[in-house]
């Protein structure tokens, strides 16, 4: 066959005698496991084996373990050939290869260009030896050269698979060559009427643009040649999908694509003359023909950002035709052509692993600094740590959790009915329960039930904030429904005792003898059932006997509290509220009508049905409630390391009607110090401006230094905090 004879021709060519055996080695291999199994057109599935490791060898320059690679990972995949055989017999570092490459074969990417990021970003996560993303460059850019024996189906998904991922992958990693072909092959059978016409118009303009081409450089070359300069000159004509996208984008047709083609001077001479001889060349073209300043680009005195070198200048004919001009070194064009730049940029890059993008411009480094009898693999010592994790639901859509993300999480992350209902699940067909830890490229099923119900333990077990705020949720909601059934059944077991207590101080009672803090937990202690009828019965006769006085003794112990609290503005005794965000059996809200934020002097009232509300000391509503409910009041302090989050505040501005004013107070506020503005209103009336501004602050001082600081504002005499 030529295809086997022209393979080991090249093989034989540039690699050694060693490395040459174990290839036909592999290449037999190949041959017998994957004998009678054809692809689309008939033609031996093998075939796109060696083609690939042609590509793998010729085109991207990869050595003796990742051609074998390309060449049994097929075998592998189909499952003739264990991946461990493949180590004992070639070495470790073709399994590791072999093993990375079946692992984003199973990828089957949703045609969705939301999805088109996770699923470069998963690709790269498998490829823990960096040769396994270029290997699957090649192998991708094999399949779409023999596209046309696929499907309609499959020619459209591998094509939207290609444009949207592997051509970004391939740009990402310096093969250019590569990602300009998918990109033409992509979009031929995406939109093929639109690229045949674009290849038509090309093909028929190309004599007049080859004539036109050499009459422009006509002159240039003379006067090179006359120089003595060593040089190559190249035309390079725009890829199909390039011109498509400026139609596309410039709304033009092909007729107005000015810049269809572009000239190349690469210069051989020594790096120290470089410069000198590329601006010489410069001179040169600037002789003939008149540069546009505005096009001008010199990329060799300051390189790009990913280590691109060269001059670019877009000069004009005498008949009015834009010619762009690109002048470099061989050097310059070799890593144009193949990506070989960037490495400096990313010197010293470390530290807690990288990310998708550091991980993709460390690995062209190593690419572009390694020599052909060097191992890629042993100068990548440095893994990928992108703190996510990529799964898949049984459908095929992929969803992205943080690392150490769990089964509940992800069923929470599907849907919160879905979270509340998880009983379990399977992984990879693996029955596995809620704790368990999710990896990357796990298919997961979820298993639920009408009576599960979520559980205060589940907080240990997730660790996505959507799971988190879902469950504390529902444990909010059955806590309030337990409550409300215990109030009920508190309110029927009173009357039918015939004490003469109402509902309220029979609940103050019960706190008092259970030591806890509010009515709201009595009510869910009877509804669940944790203390007995005849306890609660027993505390409430006595009570009735007067021996624990409700309305006295009680209103004596929370008076006492109140005034300690009012005075302090921190109760510290056994009965003080301490407020912090992590407060556990304790169900309390922050009073709408002053709204507290940590380090204001604050006290707690004990509501019938919605737990303790905590208000300022300062509140409109403190006097009126110390009087009318005195046995309700809880002295209350903020915990002291209480200092996150987010409370909002509200201030009142006023001042003079002076411009820019109110650009002022939110510089201030958003740039100086840093603070979000959820709300902002200004008005002016008779030279007077008055308003307010809602801010988030993580604690009372915040608000006091907001206030001095706005009131150094020129134009600005009073400002206050309103709640």
């Amino acid at each position: 066959m030529n295809l086997y004879r022209d393979f080991l021709t090249y093989i034989r060519t540039s690699f050694s005698d060693a490395s040459c055996a174990d290839i036909r080695r592999a290449l037999h291999v190949a041959v017998r496991a994957l004998a009678g199994r054809t692809r689309y057109d008939g033609t031996p599935l093998v075939f796109h084996s060696v083609r690939t490791a042609r590509i793998v060898a010729e085109e991207i320059g990869l050595g003796r373990n990742s051609v074998v690679a390309a060449l049994l990972h097929d075998v592998a995949r189909l499952g003739l050939l264990a991946p461990q055989e493949i180590g004992r017999s070639y070495g470790e570092a073709c399994e590791t290869i072999v093993r990375g490459l079946n692992n984003i074969s199973e990828v089957d990417p949703k045609t969705s260009t939301l999805q088109a990021d996770n699923f470069r970003e998963l690709i790269v996560t498998y490829s823990t030896d960096p040769r396994v993303i270029l290997i699957k460059m090649a192998d991708r850019l094999e399949v779409m050269r023999s596209l046309a024996m696929f499907p309609e189906l499959k020619r459209n998904k591998k094509s939207w698979e290609t444009l949207n991922l592997y051509s970004q992958l391939a740009h990402k990693l310096g093969l250019y060559a590569v990602k300009s072909e998918m990109e033409d092959l992509s979009l031929k059978y995406l939109e093929p009427k639109e690229y045949e016409q674009i290849v038509r118009k090309l093909s028929e303009g190309d004599a007049a643009r080859q004539a036109f081409i050499a009459e422009f450089v006509r002159p240039i070359r003379e006067r090179l040649d006359a120089l003595g300069l060593h040089y190559k000159l190249k035309s390079r004509t725009k890829s199909v999908y390039s011109i498509w996208r400026k139609m596309r984008k410039q709304r033009v047709p092909f007729e107005e694509v000015y810049d269809l083609f572009a000239i190349r001077i690469i210069l051989e001479c020594a790096p120290e003359e470089e410069k000198m001889q590329c601006w010489s060349v410069y001179s040169v073209v600037t002789d003939f023909y008149t540069p546009n300043p505005d096009r001008m680009r010199d990329w060799i005195s300051i390189p790009k950002s990913n280590g691109y070198e060269s001059l670019h200048t877009t000069v004009v004919t005498s008949d009015g035709r834009w010619v762009e001009v690109q002048i470099r070194t061989r050097r310059m064009d070799e890593v144009a052509e193949r990506g070989v730049a960037a490495h400096w940029r990313y010197k010293g890059v470390g530290g807690g692993g990288l990310g998708s993008e550091q991980w993709l411009a460390r690995l062209r480094e190593i690419v572009e600094t390694t020599s052909a009898t060097e191992s890629i693999a042993e100068r990548f010592d440095l893994a990928l740590s992108s703190r996510e994790v990529f799964v898949f639901t049984p459908t095929g859509d992929l969803r992205k959790l943080p690392e150490g993300a769990t089964l509940l999480d992800f069923a929470f992350d599907i849907h919160s009915n879905l979270g509340a209902s998880c009983t379990g699940g399977k992984v990879n067909g693996r029955n596995v329960s809620i704790r368990e830890r999710l990896r990357n490229g796990d298919v997961v099923e979820i298993a639920t039930s009408k009576s599960q119900r979520a559980k205060a333990g589940w907080l240990e077990i997730v660790v996505t904030s959507k799971a988190k705020t879902k469950i504390r949720q529902i444990l909010r909601e059955d806590e309030a429904r337990s409550a409300q059934l215990g109030r009920e059944e508190l309110e029927r077991k009173l009357k039918n005792w015939k004490l003469p207590l109402t509902l309220e101080e029979a609940g103050t009672a019960l706190s008092k003898h259970f030591r806890i803090k509010s009515g709201f937990e009595v009510y869910a202690l009877i509804a669940e059932q944790r203390v007995s009828a005849a306890e609660v019965k027993e505390v409430l006769t006595a009570c009735v006997e007067g021996v624990v006085p409700p309305a006295e003794g009680d209103r004596q112990r929370r008076t006492k509290s109140g005034e300690a609290g009012e005075a302090t503005g921190s109760g510290r005794d056994d009965n003080c509220l301490v407020i912090d965000e992590t407060l556990r059996n304790v169900e309390y809200k922050l009073a709408r009508c002053c709204n507290p934020i940590h380090g204001d002097p604050v006290f707690g009232f004990v509501t019938i049905h919605s737990g303790i509300t905590v208000h300022r000391t300062d509140c409109p509503n403190a006097v009126r409630l110390r009087e009318q409910y005195p046995y309700r009041i809880l002295s209350a302090r903020w915990r002291e390391t209480t200092a996150s989050g987010a409370f909002r505040a509200t201030i009142r501005v006023q001042g003079d009607d002076v411009p820019g004013l109110a650009g002022r107070i939110t510089d201030l506020v958003s740039q100086e110090l840093k603070l979000n503005i959820r709300a902002i209103a200004f008005g002016s009336q008779r030279g007077v401006v008055e308003g307010q501004l809602s801010i988030e602050v993580k604690n009372a001082q915040a608000v006091d230094m907001v206030i001095h600081k706005l009131k150094k504002i020129k134009g600005i005499t009073r400002a206050f905090r309103v709640n």
